[in-house]
């Protein structure tokens, strides 16, 4: 993922990641793959996506501006993005 976190670190963010997004959305965690789209796969709404984005700022004791929440639309891109900030906040 390009960032200074270890293996289990990073393993860690992605269990937590899909676990959120299964509770918050109420689905099954099989269903939270990297390639899965919040709206098309994952069946969220835009409340959803909010509450899911307060819901990692919380989790992960970081910040996600409008313009990056919009820019997540995948669960792989969630990842990415929770990598960078908790690599960059441990800096």
């Amino acid at each position: 993922m390009g960032s200074n976190l270890s293996v289990t670190e990073t393993q860690y963010i992605k269990n937590e990641v899909r676990r959120i997004i299964a509770d918050r959305l109420d689905i099954e965690e099989a269903r939270v793959t990297p390639n899965a789209h919040f709206v098309d796969d994952l069946g969220a709404d835009s409340l959803g996506l909010v509450e899911l984005v307060l819901a990692f700022e919380e989790a992960f004791d970081i910040d996600i501006s409008d313009d990056e929440a919009e820019r997540i639309r995948k669960v792989k891109d969630v990842f990415r993005y929770v990598d960078k900030a908790v690599a960059e906040r441990s800096s």
